[in-house]
C-alpha cells in the first residue's frame, strides 16, 4: 500500500482525535486503541504513526472536547445577543436537558470525563486540560454574586445523577429541580 500524503495524515489524525473525544465521553478512556481506530475507520497499526501513546491521544481528545464546550458557550453568548445572563440561562437549560443526558458522546467533557480524570494515571496533560476547562467553565457561569463553582457543581451533579437514574422518573425530576434552582437563583 502506498504512503499517505501529509494532508491525508493530518486529516486521519484529526478524525482519530474527534472520534476519541466522542468515545472517551461516551465509554471512558479505557476503550482500546484497536476499538478506537476501528471506530475511526483506520487500522490499529496506524495509531503509532500518529500518536506517541494512548496518553498523548487522551490529552488531545480532552483538549478537543473542551474546545467544543468553549464553542458552545460562545454560540450561547451570540444567540443571547451578547447578554451573558441570557446566554448562561440558555446553556443551563441545554445542559440540564434530556437530550444532553442521553448523548454523553456529544456532551460536556466536565461530566463525562470526571470519573476517568480522577482515576487515570499518567495523564498529566489531560488532567491539566481538564482542570483548566473546569475552571474556565465555572468562570463563564459566574454572576455578580458568585464565582460560578456552585453553579457548575449543581449542573454537573444533576447531570451525573440524571444519567445514573436514566430509566426512572427521578432522572427528569433531578434535571428539572437543578434547572429551577439555577435559573430562579440566578
Amino acid at each position: 500500500m502506498g504512503r499517505v500524503s501529509q494532508a491525508q495524515a493530518r486529516e486521519n489524525r484529526e478524525r482519530v482525535v474527534r472520534t476519541a473525544s466522542r468515545l472517551f465521553r461516551e465509554q471512558g478512556t479505557h476503550i482500546s486503541v484497536a476499538d478506537l481506530m476501528k471506530a475511526s475507520g483506520l487500522t490499529h497499526g496506524g495509531f503509532y504513526k500518529q500518536f506517541a501513546s494512548k496518553d498523548a491521544l487522551i490529552d488531545e481528545a480532552t483538549a478537543h472536547a473542551f474546545g467544543e464546550l468553549a464553542q458552545r458557550r460562545a454560540a450561547a453568548l451570540e444567540q443571547g445577543t451578547g447578554q451573558r445572563a441570557a446566554a448562561q440561562r440558555a446553556l443551563i437549560d441545554a445542559y440540564l436537558s434530556v437530550e444532553h443526558r442521553d448523548n454523553p458522546a456529544e456532551g460536556c467533557p466536565t461530566a463525562a470525563l470526571a470519573h476517568d480524570m480522577a482515576r487515570e494515571p499518567g495523564a498529566d496533560g489531560a488532567h491539566r486540560v481538564y482542570t483548566e476547562g473546569v475552571g474556565d467553565f465555572a468562570e463563564w457561569l459566574a454572576t455578580d454574586d458568585e464565582d460560578g463553582i456552585a453553579r457548575l457543581c449543581t449542573m454537573l451533579g444533576a447531570l451525573v445523577l440524571a444519567r445514573a437514574t436514566k430509566d426512572s422518573p427521578l432522572s427528569e425530576e433531578i434535571l428539572a429541580a437543578a434547572r429551577t434552582a439555577l435559573t430562579e437563583a440566578g
